[in-house]
């Protein structure tokens, strides 16, 4: 052997013709069965190959190939996995210069084939396997970097490899089952099949540039289709966890495409086969983090929300196609249930690896999609309609919920724009209880950006609120502009939603919650000051029962105040409103305990039926909190004067709130008998000839107007002092009497129903103050 190794690098152009005799005397050995000879040649050829590496060792290497081919064709196992050994090497090999010609097509086939033999001996079939997967690790290795070889990411090619590799990756469990003890299973994982077609896997993919993902992708999403590997989900997830890990990361959304479009194609497959796709892609997207949704953000949840929808669909119809309402499988609705689980689930997982900007995006189109009464979304009229819509709001709101729930941004007015927030809200006042729930529920998410949330799960009295270790951060700018702007709306929704009758202990709490959060996270004094009085109208509503609540609902109402206003009057830190407040509740637990969350908010709630003739005593007076609050420098003005929304006819009838209304926490102050509402003047009819007069005389009006400043610009620049003195005198006494009667007006207490309440039990009035004691801004005095 070293004499014939000496003589080919001696004389490198022999090569061919020592590779053609050699392979001539294996042909002639295997066809005799003289294996002692072919192994010997086989060798020979090895040593051979292993030394040179001239230029003319291209029709070497054709020699060599037809030698592996010719034993990889025998029947013969060990000659197999010899043929496969020796292939293995000259794979290991870098060649100098490229073949133009070489085709590795027949071994691609082969070693696939031997990837799923079948010998009945079970060491054989074993290692039969191995070789077949170490020679497709070969070829990969041969071919992956070279342009000029076969395109091993062709279909063709990848068609047989990645199946082969799946084939023996399915066998885990019982390579585990075999090994006998945890001390000799790392010599036996070495040779076990499983764990080198995971390697090899892996390998694979790690070659793959960004236009053969796909190709990589498809038949492993072919083969979990052919052998219904996706119900049961545990393999189909380790697949793509091999995958996500074993890519390069900027090429992870190819992955989570491929996985979308193939949930499209299969949209019309049994439940729990889409579930398990749905799931395999939540683990891609956590996997990938960042890079799982690429550049084309709202068509993942796009996708996603539609297979929510033709899930809704498949469950009302029980049928895979609607318009023909005849399905040949039979639709289970439990199944469809968890499959719009899993859904749901998915959205959270993708949107949790989003930054914020993008989440606020896609919480925008997901609320866009929610069908609204009064909103552009169609909606379906019919039994079947109210509950095809019912169930998309309920669905898309529990994805919406899912997505907030991950989401974290300091500026509130960023994370709820307004158009979002209004059709939000505008579904916190629909007559489904479960879908205020939700509403409630994203809000509260929203808000507490301290995870301050699961410490007000329960409503109670507490009587030191150091024990609940809240994470309390001034309130910033922002949070005082969101406030400002959006507050209004926030309490009236509140307000609107405790008068609901189909409110159960899970709304309590979501409304409780929602209080304590905005007091904490989003207040300042002008805040709490609303809040008191917005809890307080909340009172006035069990109080005086307009609304014909039941028991429960008045008692849990008046419970929901006291808790509040025990914690607020805690945060405020204000000693004689604690003590009222202190006072109060104690009075409620000698003479009526169930006005107190501890007896409503349990399993058996103990009521009373004689809620209309409960004493002042057990009240929070509106009267007693500002006087106490005002000596603390809060705005007592403004906590003297009760909270009364505006209901809107939309609101009484439907119970809906129409986009863009909006509603002053101001109460009106203009008396309700004063002259000048006697006085106005009834709505001008207009008709034809009045338009064509105002458009006719627009031109001299305009004319007018020019000329009268003219005049008083004149006058300012030539009169003389005196007169002007004498003209502004005048004026400012005519503003001063205005002025006068504005005061006048709203010194005077507002009529409200708790005034009339306060009267009813001689409990003393707001005291007026004189207008010479009250203290006015400067800009107000002349």
């Amino acid at each position: 052997m070293e004499k014939l190794t000496f003589y080919a690098l001696s004389a490198p152009e022999k090569l061919d013709r020592i590779g053609a005799y050699l392979s001539e005397r294996l042909i002639r050995d295997v066809s005799r069965h003289r294996y002692g000879y072919v192994c010997i040649a086989m060798e020979a050829l090895d040593q051979l190959l292993m030394a040179c590496h001239c230029q003319s060792i291209n029709l070497f290497v054709e020699s060599f190939l037809k030698m592996v081919a010719k034993l990889l064709e025998s029947e013969k196992p060990n000659l197999q996995i010899l043929g496969t050994n020796s292939f293995v090497k000259f794979a290991n090999i870098e060649e100098d210069t490229p073949s133009y010609h070489r085709s590795y097509d027949f071994f691609v086939s082969r070693f696939s084939e031997m990837c799923h033999s079948s010998h009945d001996d079970l060491d054989i079939r074993t290692k039969i396997r191995m070789s077949g997967i170490k020679g497709l690790q070969g070829v990969v290795r041969k071919t992956v970097n070279d342009e000029l070889q076969a395109n091993i990411w062709d279909p063709q090619h990848m068609d047989k490899i990645v199946p082969s590799l799946l084939f023996n990756l399915q066998h885990v469990e019982e390579a585990e089952s075999r090994s006998p003890s945890p001390l000799q299973a790392t010599e036996k994982e070495k040779e076990s099949p499983t764990e080198l077609a995971e390697r090899c896997l892996r390998e694979l993919l790690g070659r793959a540039a960004y236009g053969n993902i796909k190709n990589a992708i498809k038949p492993v999403l072919i083969h979990l289709d052919n052998h219904s590997l996706w119900e049961p989900k545990i393999f189909a997830t380790c697949c793509f966890r091999i995958i996500m890990y074993s890519i390069q990361p900027q090429h992870s959304h190819l992955v989570i495409q491929q996985l979308l479009g193939h949930l499209d194609a299969n949209s019309k497959s049994a439940a729990t086969v889409r579930a398990g796709i749905v799931e395999v892609l939540s683990e891609a997207a956590v996997i990938a983090a960042s890079g799982s949704v690429g550049p084309t953000v709202l068509e993942v949840f796009n996708t996603l929300l539609r297979q929510l929808r033709l899930s809704i669909d498949y469950a009302l119809t029980g049928s895979y196609d609607c318009a023909a309402g005849v399905s040949t499988k039979i639709i289970k609705e439990h199944e469809e249930r968890m499959f719009q689980e899993a859904v749901i689930k998915t959205i959270g997982s993708f949107a949790s690896t989003l930054p914020t900007y993008q989440q606020s995006e896609v919480m925008v189109f997901i609320m866009n999609k929610v069908p609204l009464p009064s909103s552009q979304q169609s909606i379906e009229a019919g039994k079947a309609g109210e509950n095809r819509n019912r169930l998309t709001q309920i669905m898309l709101l529990k994805s919406l919920l899912q997505v907030s729930v991950g989401f974290q941004c300091s500026n509130m007015l960023t994370a709820l724009p307004s158009a979002f927030l209004d059709r939000l809200l505008s579904a916190a006042l629909m007559e489904d209880a479960e879908i205020r729930l939700f509403v409630l529920e994203i809000l509260i998410s929203f808000i507490d950006r301290h995870a301050n949330r699961q410490k007000f799960s329960t409503i109670s009295t507490i009587s030191d609120i150091s024990v609940l270790k809240l994470k309390v951060d001034k309130c910033s700018r922002q949070d005082t502009v969101f406030m400002k702007k959006h507050g209004q709306q926030l309490y009236r929704h509140i307000y609107l939603i405790c008068k609901e009758e189909s409110n159960v202990q899970a709304h309590y709490e979501a409304l409780y919650s929602m209080l304590m959060l905005i007091s904490i996270e989003l207040a300042n004094e002008e805040v709490v000051v609303d809040l008191i009085r917005l809890v307080l109208a909340v009172q006035e509503i069990a109080q005086i029962n307009e609304d014909n609540l039941t028991a429960y609902n008045r008692c849990a109402l008046f419970a929901l105040g006291a808790a509040y206003l025990n914690l607020i009057s805690q945060l405020t830190t204000v000693p004689t409103f604690c003590q009222h407040i202190h006072e109060v509740i104690q009075m409620r637990q000698k003479e009526a305990p169930y006005l107190l969350p501890e007896d409503v908010f349990v399993e058996r709630p103990r009521l009373s039926k004689s809620l209309d003739r409960l004493g002042p005593e057990v009240f929070f007076w509106q009267s007693k909190i500002s006087e106490v609050l005002g000596g603390s420098g809060y705005n007592s003005d403004r906590l003297s004067t009760p909270y009364i929304p505006q209901l809107t006819d939309e609101d009484r009838l439907s119970k809906r709130k129409s986009i863009g209304e909006t509603i002053s926490l101001q109460v009106e102050v203009e008396s309700r008998n004063s002259p000048e509402r006697e006085q106005r003047a009834p709505a001008e009819e207009i008709t034809y000839e009045t338009l064509k007069k105002a458009i006719v005389d627009s031109v001299a009006v305009e004319e007018q107007e020019r000329e009268r400043r003219r005049q008083v610009v004149e006058k300012f620049q030539k009169a003389p002092f005196e007169e002007i003195a004498a003209h502004c005198g005048a004026r400012a006494t005519l503003l001063q009497s205005k002025l006068n009667q504005i005061f006048e007006i709203t010194i005077r207490p507002p009529p409200s129903p708790s005034g009339t309440i306060t009267a009813a039990y001689g409990q003393p009035q707001n005291h007026s103050i004189p207008v010479y004691e009250m203290k006015f801004p400067d800009l107000c005095v002349y």
